[in-house]
């Protein structure tokens, strides 16, 4: 950290110590040069220039919202994996606001899924956490790549909920140990 930064995190208050580290070690508080006083109080004055145009997003009843998605590491969402699964989906209409930024809202059934076709939802299991299962039920194509020091062998895998053309390649490794018994066991 540099001597600035350091500076400023000891001279600034902790919620946890109720008062400055400088002030907590030490018994006093420092004594801050003026050109630092004058930079904070203009850093201040920017941030409560910025919060009075600022405002809460605030929906009512009726209101159609889209609801954001986190991309989990391995997980296949709506046919596409990794950064270029959707980050939202919807629109779901809201029911009732339950607190100051919570929301009830009615699931559709089926949405339209990032190649504009129907996706049927009723038959997905959804996990509280807006989560679902993701099972392989089929092996469609296989291949093998080759490094210096092993050949690793690469399944094209159909998805439960999924069509063929959004199946996935995926390595023997990942498979065996995420899904035993699917693969046929090999025998040497």
């Amino acid at each position: 950290m540099s001597p600035l930064g350091e500076f400023a995190y000891n001279n600034s208050y902790q919620k946890s110590l109720g008062m400055a580290p400088f002030e907590a070690l030490y018994g006093r508080r420092c004594r801050t040069p003026l050109k630092l006083v004058r930079a904070r109080e203009h850093g201040l004055g920017e941030k409560s220039y910025s919060d009075k145009r600022r405002r809460p997003l605030v929906f009512e009843k009726d209101d159609h919202v889209y609801l954001k998605v986190s991309p989990m590491k391995g997980v296949h969402r709506f046919g596409v994996k990794g950064k270029l699964a959707p980050r939202y989906v919807g629109p779901f209409k809201i029911i009732e606001q339950c607190g100051p930024v919570a929301y009830r809202l009615r699931f559709m059934t089926c949405f339209m899924s990032r190649n504009s076709r129907m996706i049927d939802t009723s038959q997905i299991q959804i996990q509280p956490d807006l989560t679902y299962e993701e099972k392989p039920i089929k092996i469609l194509d296989q291949k093998q790549r080759s490094t210096r020091r092993r050949t690793i062998n690469f399944y094209k895998v159909q998805w439960s909920n999924h069509s063929e053309e959004e199946a996935t390649w995926e390595q023997e490794e990942f498979l065996r140990t995420k899904y035993p018994g699917f693969l046929p066991s090999t025998s040497n």
